[in-house]
């Protein structure tokens, strides 16, 4: 094969790859540049259908995203190890992990970079305003998470931000995105599988109207703590948040939501150029920087649907790690120091009983596509 590919291009001239490189560029610039309208047909949730280029145009999009990620990621990398921001391994965690000990954190920079740029340079941000809402969180749960990151390594405060004092921070920037929901997009309705749709009587949903605060406060807050607590496995949080964001993706397109539909398909690629160097044996972690910014997102991305009912179930994998963690708690405190699982969250107890990392992280992924294709099935009653 590559004998093959070498006698190719030895003998095709230079200027036909210069002209097949100008071409392809332009049909990308083409297609990025495209604006498609709806077509008035109805869709999910009383909504309109959207032409296939709206699809082409997001995928198109995951793919610069991707390419993106993949240009960055190892002056990230190389960056993170110069200023020794390296992970640090609990010492009651799995012995097999203290190798890891070192490897760079902060890597959701990868993935987070490149989103800023397709979501900023491409998504018309004045045509469709809304962008401005997920494109705040992705900044600020950034920026939070990456402080977290510094105060863990550079300043070698082992724990890291306060508990508490992370949790404010994130309730706050839950807060607003709620409130710009609610009060400035006027997305306060949700869907219910088999109650709602084009053929009930609430085909654009049931209105919550304030209701719709503490719950999208919750939803945000909930989603960005199981997507970090599921990051404790190479891919495992990058590989369950990309299925859940694919999924979302098809729903938005059903549902006529155009830039719901770009960012999500744009977050898959650049998460899939993260999962490049996060594969097995990682390069590098994505760290708080990463997972609240993913979690947080994610939960945003449901709301703009209004199918935030289905988030648990799309995003099983996060809501199982997450009650892991809570019952074994619960559970040691109830029982005076007995232990539920062998180690929480739920992936550790896998590792203790014998599973690789490789087998627990690819059974979740199939657990969460199994999920996220039985969600997408309920979003369409």
């Amino acid at each position: 094969m590559i004998t093959l590919l070498h006698t190719i291009l030895s003998i095709l001239p230079v200027e036909a790859w210069s002209g097949f490189a100008s071409e392809f560029g332009s049909l990308l610039l083409g297609v990025l540049a495209q604006t498609p309208t709806p077509t008035p047909q109805p869709g999910l949730g009383g909504g309109t259908s959207l032409p296939a280029a709206v699809m082409v145009r997001a995928l198109t999009l995951g793919a610069v995203a991707f390419l993106i990620g993949l240009a960055v990621g190892k002056p990230v990398i190389n960056w993170l190890r110069d200023h020794r921001i390296g992970k640090h391994i609990r010492i009651e965690g799995p012995e097999r992990h203290q190798i890891k000990t070192g490897t760079p954190t902060m890597g959701g920079l990868i993935f987070i970079i490149p989103l800023v740029i397709v979501t900023a340079v491409f998504m018309d941000i004045p045509k469709y305003n809304s962008l401005l809402l997920p494109l705040g969180i992705i900044i600020a749960c950034g920026i939070l998470g990456g402080f977290d990151d510094l105060l863990s390594t550079v300043v070698r405060n082992r724990g890291g931000m306060a508990g508490r004092f992370k949790m404010v921070w994130l309730v706050v920037i839950a807060g607003i995105a709620a409130w710009i929901l609610v009060y400035q997009l006027k997305v306060n309705y949700v869907f219910i599988p088999f109650v709602t749709g084009k053929d009930t009587p609430f085909p654009q949903g049931i209105l919550l109207g304030d209701f719709l605060l503490p719950i999208a406060v919750l939803a945000i807050v909930g989603a960005a703590h199981g997507v970090n607590l599921t990051d404790g496995l190479d891919t495992l949080a990058g590989g369950t948040s990309a299925i859940a964001f694919v999924s979302y993706g098809i729903i938005a397109y059903l549902q006529g939501q155009e830039p719901v539909v770009s960012l999500c398909f744009a977050t898959v690629g650049a998460l899939l150029a993260f999962l490049w160097f996060n594969a097995h044996p990682a390069m590098v972690f994505m760290g708080d920087t990463g997972a609240l910014t993913l979690g947080a997102l994610l939960a945003v991305c449901a709301l703009m649907t209004g199918q935030w009912l289905l988030l648990p179930l799309i995003g099983i994998v996060f809501v199982a790690v997450t009650l892991s963690s809570l019952l074994q708690v619960l559970y040691f405190k109830l029982t005076g120091g007995k232990r539920l699982f062998r180690m929480a969250p739920l992936h550790h107890h896998f590792e203790m009983i014998g599973w690789s990392e490789t087998q627990i992280t690819m059974r979740f992924w199939l657990v969460s596509i199994l999920a996220a294709m039985l969600g997408v099935a309920l979003a369409l009653t």
